[in-house]
């Protein structure tokens, strides 16, 4: 409900306007231009509706007054018995939104007010529309493609482009509610690391870009990546499974202003072929474009321990390890390489799920009750496992173990293959 502040020495007059508001809208009311700003302050009410000729302070300079204490313009229309053109004409230069005469007629004063708000709302929606991600609340990509292209112009800094690290798991096995939760998540860590000369956006689907407004310290940099690294972890257990499994992440790709020039389409290739680099070099980093990343990789002191970083598993919780069905094969395709190589034992069991409904209950099931040198995956309605150091003797009791943890009701709708690889 739009709320309405109604300003008049008359009380007579006050009464009669928030008796016909009202129906429609909240009302608070002032007395005076003084007590009208503390109001205003305070409640600030969508549109003011103030006397044009009061004591101590008229309505011109009330207007005045409350437009130095806002950015925007202050919707206001101006009440008066006053009929000269002159009185109005300074009005609507001074961006009245609108000029009614007193006595007022109900009707008129309440489709006026409808009008001018309607309007407010119309321009609010379209400069919403025009410049904001509904999702994240980030300028959108056209917005923030134009913002950076002006600054970088004019300032030095970096430009980084994010992209969440197998976040289409997220809407595969959580939905796509949970991961619009989560992107809306990882907008809000995004704002942590940005200061207000900064600039954000995100540029579709999982891909985000910021504009580090005069930023050149690598290793400030570095320790921003870190810490969304960290964030996303501790967000995808509280909002999906604490016993989350899929190697989530963000990887960036950076390329410095003005080192590698001015012009934002090109800047952003360099940047796409940073985060291209970060991508295949393990994911959850930083990949600088240009000198900055030729110095870090002559850094044969550092290369190692920070090649065991982006190698390891970032997630220690017990149980098996969860992995894309297409990372699952290639899996597949090494340990049996190893085997033919090294000898070991090696099993792949397949459940086959009949009741769609019960896929995330098997899967939690499957993760917990493995060990964590177990993988598992999923394809359609079959989780596949490999599990090394297993033999034909022991499924046996590894079966029983499973289904003893599966619902009673659905043991029956739930197939069971094994085969040693």
């Amino acid at each position: 409900m739009s709320k309405i502040l109604v300003v008049d020495d008359d009380e007579m007059l006050i009464m009669m306007a928030k008796f016909i508001l009202s129906t429609r809208y909240e009302v608070v009311t002032a007395n005076s231009g003084t007590e009208a700003i503390d109001i205003f302050l305070k409640e600030k009410p969508d549109l003011v509706l103030t006397d044009l000729m009061m004591p101590e302070m008229n309505g011109y300079q009330l207007q005045q007054e409350l437009q130095s204490h806002c950015d925007k313009p202050v919707p206001i229309v101006f009440m008066t018995a006053d009929e000269s053109q002159e009185s109005e004409s300074r009005g609507f230069e001074m961006g009245a939104a609108d000029y009614i005469r007193k006595p007022f007629n109900p009707p008129v004063l309440m489709r006026r007010v409808g009008n001018i708000l309607e309007n407010l709302d119309k321009i609010h929606g379209l400069e919403v529309i025009a410049s904001i991600d509904p999702l994240t609340k980030l300028m959108n990509k056209s917005t923030v493609q134009k913002e950076i292209d002006k600054c970088i112009k004019m300032t030095s800094g970096v430009l980084i482009i994010l992209d969440l690290d197998n976040f289409k798991a997220v809407n595969d096995i959580y939905g796509h509610g949970t991961g619009d939760k989560f992107l809306t998540q990882f907008a809000e860590f995004i704002r942590k690391i940005i200061r207000s000369e900064d600039l954000a956006g995100r540029i579709g689907g999982d891909e985000f870009i910021v504009f580090f407004n005069g930023m050149y310290n690598e290793s400030i940099l570095r320790s921003k990546i870190k810490f969304l690294n960290e964030q996303i972890l501790i967000a995808a257990r509280k909002l999906m499974d604490p016993n989350i499994n899929i190697p989530l992440g963000v990887s960036a790709g950076a390329v410095f202003v003005p080192d590698e020039g001015t012009d934002f389409a090109d800047l952003y290739k360099k940047s796409d072929q940073a985060l291209y680099n970060a991508k295949e070099e393990g994911k959850h980093s930083l990949s600088i474009f240009g000198t900055h990343q030729h110095a870090q990789n002559n850094l044969p002191n550092e290369n190692i321990s920070q090649m065991t970083l982006i190698l390891g598993e970032r997630n220690d919780i017990p149980g098996a390890y969860f992995i894309e069905f297409e990372i699952f094969k290639k899996t597949y395709q090494l340990l049996s390489r190893m085997i033919e190589a090294y000898g070991m034992d090696l099993m792949l069991v397949q459940f086959t799920v009949e009741d769609r409904d019960y896929e995330e209950e098997l899967k939690k099931v499957l993760l917990k009750s493995l060990r964590r040198s177990d993988c598992v995956s999923k394809v359609g309605n079959k989780f596949l496992l490999l599990l090394p150091k297993m033999t034909a003797k022991d499924i046996g009791n590894f079966k029983k173990r499973i289904f003893a943890r599966i619902d009673s009701s659905q043991i029956d709708k739930i197939g069971f293959e094994y085969e040693s690889v």
